[in-house]
């Protein structure tokens, strides 16, 4: 049988690889489901362990990132607490950048507290940094590649030399780039976690977590057992409007790049803007590498520091009529959040840093919006 091109794939990959009569996939909202004849347990046994929307959704997201296999939970945090769960026992070791999502840096602070597990938050891009803070425990690499709110970028391949013959497992979230843009797994990475809240969902109407990986044996039946027995699976319904979502993701991805690139190098121009962060700007000092493993692109994310203090910043923020000030990233609308705001009581962004997650708009618009917010502040 022919091999399709994964646009086309995304459109008609079913689990079964069988089409049925519906032209679009229907919704199984149904909780459990009739044993055959025999009376002995059938492929679906209840919604939690499985269902035929989760099993479309999880065959498309291994398809993106090419892996062995792709589990879906309800949130990314979810997924990436059950990358902790499966990998870390008390006592163990891991590196977590310096800069990354601060919810991940909060579930070691207060959900695994009591685990004793120690962890040590390192800048990704040094390698030699990265090198000398692996310890005989360390057992996980959490890496962000770009990185929040920074979009710092670190080397995947070389990162995995470092984990080769250990008893380490190389994880890498990849929300930002997306696997149209980087593909971790082919990097060295074991494991891939997605918040597909964001530009897989596109659509601000989905909270999802994706985990895709190439792993065999103890690992990946924890990760198995976490999804199923744990139970933070996402609905039926919430697998069909991200399989659904799925569809257009190539072509929405294309237009968040392409403005992503042209508002980042106005706003690198502007002189009301002391600095942009974004790996498509040759100045950022993560581009060589960037244009290296980011074989997509640059994503659809920048980040801004304003001339100014910070409110300086929040009146440009506020100020702005096409973006909306709000959390999250990745949906057809452009976002703008100031990050400080958000990241509780031990904050590490800068007081006038603001995050722009680049929606499809037309891009004369949203540069003009930026221009008549200038003349704001």
């Amino acid at each position: 049988m022919q091999q399709h091109q994964l646009q086309t794939q995304l459109i008609h990959a079913t689990a079964d690889g069988e089409k049925t009569s519906d032209v679009r996939e229907p919704i199984h909202l149904s909780t459990t489901f009739v044993r055959p004849e025999d009376g002995l347990p059938g492929p679906m046994v209840y919604s939690r362990l499985d269902n035929p929307n989760r099993l479309n959704l999880e065959k498309k997201l291994a398809l993106l990132e090419n892996a062995a296999e792709a589990l879906s939970f309800s949130s990314g945090q979810a997924a990436t607490l059950a990358v902790f769960q499966a990998v870390l026992e008390p006592g163990a070791h891991l590196l977590i950048p310096d800069d990354c999502y601060h919810g991940t840096r909060a579930l070691l602070q207060l959900v695994l507290a009591q685990w004793q597990i120690a962890w040590d938050e390192v800048d990704m891009s040094n390698l030699e940094q990265v090198a000398a803070t692996i310890g005989p425990n360390t057992r996980l690499i959490w890496l962000e590649t770009p990185s929040n709110p920074l979009l710092k970028i670190c080397d995947i391949s070389a990162i995995a030399q470092l984990t080769k013959n250990k008893d380490i497992l190389l994880a890498c979230d990849n929300t930002w780039a997306t696997p149209l843009v980087q593909q971790p797994l082919a990097l060295g990475a074991d494991l891939v976690m997605h918040s597909t809240t964001k530009y897989l969902g596109g659509h601000s109407d989905v909270l999802g977590g994706a985990l895709m990986h190439r792993l065999n044996g103890p690992i990946a039946e924890k990760l198995r057992n976490i999804q199923r027995l744990g139970g933070a699976v996402p609905s039926p319904f919430d697998c069909w409007l991200l399989s659904r979502s799925l569809a257009t993701f190539p072509l929405r991805m294309q237009a968040h790049q392409q403005n992503a690139s042209t508002l980042a190098e106005y706003l690198d121009q502007h002189p009301k803007i002391e600095k942009v962060y974004f790996p498509g700007l040759s100045s950022h000092p993560g581009h060589a590498i960037a244009k290296e493993q980011m074989q997509g692109g640059f994503g659809g994310m920048l980040s801004i520091e304003v001339k100014g203090d910070q409110q300086k910043t929040l009146k440009l923020a506020s100020s702005l009529r096409i973006f909306a000030h709000a959390t999250s990233l990745g949906g057809v609308e452009s976002l703008i959040e100031h990050r400080r705001s958000v990241e509780g009581t031990n904050p590490k962004s800068p007081e006038n840093l603001l995050r722009v997650s680049v929606g499809i708009e037309a891009i004369a618009d949203l540069i003009a919006d930026f221009e008549q917010s200038f003349q704001l502040i």
